[in-house]
Formats: structure tokens, sequence, C-alpha cells
């Protein structure tokens, strides 16, 4: 049996991977919020997934990864599979987020989207494991790998939770540092479950090594998110002026098959729309009631 590390560098890979992990659940959760106040949330639905399945998911995987290691063996990467992994991630948060957007019923919408997207992340996982080429045979725990589904499905399900009923900023970091908690649990118990043993010592190992992967991931991950924290920052900035505007035709809204009712980004209801405005009175409105006064019984025209 060898001997697995999964803190190679000490604290220095979970602590990042927690805040990439926050990071990505707080941008993903904002986005969710003014996707509930926008006209056209698919755009706003799309930069959630990202945030949360790549930056949030998928990219705290990875940058645990790094910490990993297998006594005497080099460890290797397919690429194709590891992107493969980051797509799978994204995918699977963008089919749970339209589910509770599509679906009225949120007591039928939390369990099957939370189901699907928390299966799909742990697929993510797996995956990701198995890009991982360590010269060695693997084995996997079968009680700790369904305890980190498990995880995984109740992570998603709150984490879409979160997405349908946080909307102050406040809120917003708390339930980020919940989330943080429950991505991270779910990753660390699926390395828990793994075991691994001495293979071929004749076989090549395939693949790039992590520090080969490091660069151009820190350069995507840092655009992506850069670029997300200037849409929510354009958008968070933005949402006063357009909650002075007043609200939209909200029966037209209700009529378009979205479920979510539009919500003010800095408030905890849905904006109301404005009240009737009253008719001015005219000069013939008034002369009429003038008339009217005077000659009790009739009504004026």
């Amino acid at each position: 049996m060898l001997e697995l590390d999964h803190f190679n560098h000490g604290l220095l890979t979970p602590i990042l991977a927690y805040l990439m992990s926050f990071i990505g659940s707080v941008l993903g959760l904002r986005c969710a919020v003014h996707a509930r106040s926008s006209r056209w949330p698919g755009g706003w639905l799309v930069a959630a997934a990202v945030a949360l399945g790549g930056c949030g998911i998928w990219v705290m995987h990875f940058t645990a990864m790094l910490g990993f290691s297998v006594q005497g063996m080099t460890l290797r990467y397919d690429v194709p599979m590891t992107l493969l992994s980051a797509a799978i991630a994204i995918v699977v948060v963008w089919i749970g987020l339209s589910i509770v957007v599509r679906v009225r019923r949120e007591i039928l919408a939390l369990p099957i989207g939370g189901a699907i997207t928390g299966v799909g992340v742990a697929a993510m996982h797996y995956l990701g494991m198995s890009a991982m080429h360590v010269g060695a045979h693997v084995e996997y725990n079968i009680t700790l790998v369904a305890l980190s589904v498990v995880i995984a499905v109740v992570a998603a399900t709150a984490a879409l939770w979160f997405m349908l009923h946080v909307h102050g900023f406040g809120a917003t970091l708390g339930a980020a540092v919940i989330m943080g908690l429950a991505v991270c649990g779910m990753h660390y118990t699926g390395m828990a479950a793994m075991s691994a043993q001495h293979g071929n010592h004749g076989a090549v190992t395939k693949g790039v090594e992590p520090v080969q992967l490091l660069t151009p991931l820190i350069m995507t991950v840092t655009l992506i998110t850069m670029m997300l924290i200037v849409l929510v920052g354009l958008a968070e900035v933005d949402a006063p002026s357009r909650r002075d505007s007043g609200a939209d035709d909200e029966e037209a809204l209700a009529d378009s098959g979205r479920s979510w009712p539009r919500l003010d980004p800095y408030s905890e209801a849905p904006r109301q729309a404005p009240a009737p405005q009253q008719p001015v009175p005219t000069a013939v409105s008034l002369r009429a009631a003038s008339r009217a006064a005077d000659q009790p019984g009739r009504s004026p025209r």
C-alpha cells in the first residue's frame, strides 16, 4: 500500500482551495440575484454557472489536487479529460439553475435540480481523479464514495436554495462560507476514499505534470474571475438606479414561464409595481363639478 499525502504543501493548498470556492460562490450567488431582477436572466444564469461550477467547484478541486502526492510516484494529468471535467461542472450547475427557474413548484425543482447537479459534481470529481495518472493501481472505498456523493447532492441542493432565497450582500457572504465548506468537504471525503498500490513499474505515465497546467490555469481563472467581478460590480452599481426607475410589467413576466419573482438586489422582497396615478383635474372637469354642486340631483356629464 502506497502512502498518500493530501497536504503536500501544508495548509497552503486547502486554504487556497477554500478561498477559490468562496469567491466562486459569492460571484455565483450575486449573478443569481441579478438573474432574478433581469428581464432576460439567461446570460446571468450562464455567468452563475461559470462562477460556481467553474471557479467555485472545479478550480477548487484542481487547487486542492496540487497538494496531493503519492509516495515515490510522479503525478501527470490527461489534459482533455481534465478540461472535460471542468465542462461537466459548469454544465451541471447550469442545468440545476435552469430547472429551479423553469419549474414553478420549488418543492419539486429543488430535489430534482439538486440531485442532478450533485451527481454531476461528484462525476466531475471522479473524472478529474481518473485524469490523474500516478503509475499505480488505484482503488476506492465504496462507502466513502457514496458519502461523498450524498454530500455533493446536499451541497448542490443547498446552493440552489441559496440562489433562490438569498438577497442581501451580507446574506450572500454567509451563504458562500457554508457553500465553500460543503464543496471542500465533498472533495476531501472523496479523496479519503482513495487508496493506491504498486502497479506495473515498467508502465510509462502519460500526461503533463501539474506545474505545466498551473500557468495556463492561473491565467485563465484570473481572467474569467476578473471579468465576473467587473460584471457583477457594474450590476451592483446600476441596481439602485434601476430600482428607482420602477418595476416593469409583472404580469407579462409571470406569463413568460420564469418562476422567479423580479427582485431588487438590495431588497428582501419582490419589487412592487407602482401605484396607479390619479387623473389630474382639468378646467373642464372642475367646471362640471361646480355646476353639479350648484344644481343638486344632477350629475356632471
